[in-house]
């Protein structure tokens, strides 16, 4: 008998998605439960798990497009599980085979001259060397290597963390980050002068997230009467607050106490002397206009992941304490990273905040995220002079950053957008404001 390995439902608008990695081979034996293929969609990476123990056959190849409910390959259940006995006596000749065909293949591509010396061993990446390994037989995903191939980067020295110690997208970029701050990166062996100077174009296929993105920027920009209003804030006192108390925070809680949590608790405030910015335009019963209100603050926050931009949300944001919004934010940017955010995690959200100064940004206009009618945008902080204190007609340096608030003008008039944006930039200046509710 056999099962079908069937695309399942992941979410009401999602409708199909790309076989990102099959984690089980054509012709292996997999276990009931164990993940047998990656599926990426336009919302979120799943893992697709057996519905049965048997061997796999492939209906499908990775980079596919394939629909919801659509079968991909099914699991021969009256197969019989190999012995860890013939398992093991199957390794050595896999491997036997693997170096007969290594040893075969470069004896044709590379000819022999007794002028030649013998080729030197490849130096230890420890020792701050290039090494130039083989990564055919490396388990990896068709993006994961796209993407090691782009960067120059050799597979051999990355560890995977998908299923089966399967190589990640999110692992090379990993690689990345680490080795950029002067670590040694092991790359892949240099291109010929002659192709260094090529002059390459090269087409790939948009993914499902990048064209969800796409989609909703453009929705946004063509549905919505979008206006940005821009403030400034000495973020003097927060700093001061976080300098004096980081470390009893951290103790206390096992997380640092980072800007963000200043922030989401200064919009919650103002959503809630500002409602309509916390309401959306939506269709009423009889097919016109109409403004739905939420009495509960979820606050999206914005999240660069390696595969594009993903909004998880903060569920009642108002009833949170600042170690809560943190140990939340810190769990939604570790998630991001790995593809392990859930479709449901993503989905509502009254408000967002997106940061961009931690990219570098100083200043910008950030696209609402539909059906929201605005968004909060933070930026770098950058010392300028400015009158300090207030009134005083003295000019000192401080600790500014500008913030931009785009708001759907159907809905929300420009008095109030700005007026939303004085009670942050208040509520930062003088954090006594978030505890006592002013």
């Amino acid at each position: 008998m056999a099962t079908k390995i069937v695309i399942p439902n992941v979410g009401e608008s999602v409708t199909s998605g790309v076989i990102a990695a099959w984690s089980v081979k054509d012709g292996e034996w997999v276990d009931r439960d164990q993940t047998v293929l990656e599926l990426e969609t336009d919302k979120v990476t799943m893992e697709v798990p057996a519905p049965a123990s048997g061997i796999v056959r492939h209906g499908a190849s990775e980079g596919d497009e394939v629909e919801v409910g659509s079968a991909v390959g099914e699991i021969d259940e009256t197969a019989t599980k190999p012995s860890s006995s013939e398992a093991a006596e199957s390794k050595p000749q896999a491997k036997a085979e693997a170096s007969a065909e290594t040893k075969s293949a470069t004896a044709v591509a590379t000819p022999v001259s007794t002028q030649d010396k013998a080729p030197e061993a490849p130096k230890s990446a420890a020792n701050g060397s290039v090494s130039h390994g083989p990564s055919g037989d490396i388990k990896a995903t068709p993006l994961a290597r796209k993407l090691a191939e782009d960067k120059g980067v050799d597979l051999g020295s990355i560890s995977g963390t998908g299923a089966g110690g399967r190589i990640r997208e999110q692992d090379v970029l990993a690689f990345i980050q680490t080795h950029q701050n002067g670590a040694p990166a092991t790359l892949a062996p240099a291109q010929p002068a002659s192709q260094a100077n090529a002059r390459g174009v090269r087409r790939e296929k948009m993914t499902p997230l990048r064209q969800r993105i796409a989609s909703r920027l453009v929705e946004a920009q063509q549905t919505a009467a979008m206006l940005t209003t821009f403030n400034e804030v000495d973020m003097g006192a927060v700093m001061d607050l976080r300098k004096q108390y980081k470390d009893q925070f951290a103790e206390k809680h096992g997380i640092g106490l980072g800007f963000m949590s200043f922030f989401v608790k200064a919009a919650v405030q103002a959503l809630q002397k500002f409602p309509l910015i916390n309401a959306y335009i939506t269709a009423g019963d009889d097919g016109k206009p109409a403004i739905e209100h939420h009495d509960y603050q979820d606050v999206a926050i914005a999240v660069a992941g390696p595969k594009g931009l993903v909004v998880p949300v903060i569920r009642n944001a108002e009833t949170l304490s600042f170690a809560d919004i943190e140990k939340t934010i810190k769990d939604f940017g570790v998630r991001a990273r790995d593809g392990k955010l859930d479709l449901s995690e993503m989905t509502g959200g009254t408000f967002t905040i997106t940061n961009g100064g931690v990219f570098g940004s100083l200043m910008s206009t950030p696209i609402l995220n539909p059906p929201q009618s605005a968004i909060l945008g933070m930026h770098g902080i950058k010392k300028r002079a400015v009158e300090y204190p207030e009134g005083s007609g003295q000019i000192a340096l401080r600790p500014m950053m500008y913030l931009a608030l785009s708001y759907d003008h159907r809905i929300v008039d420009g008095a109030e957008a700005v007026q939303f944006l004085v009670s942050i930039k208040n509520a930062i200046e003088d954090p006594a404001r978030l505890m006592l509710d002013l």
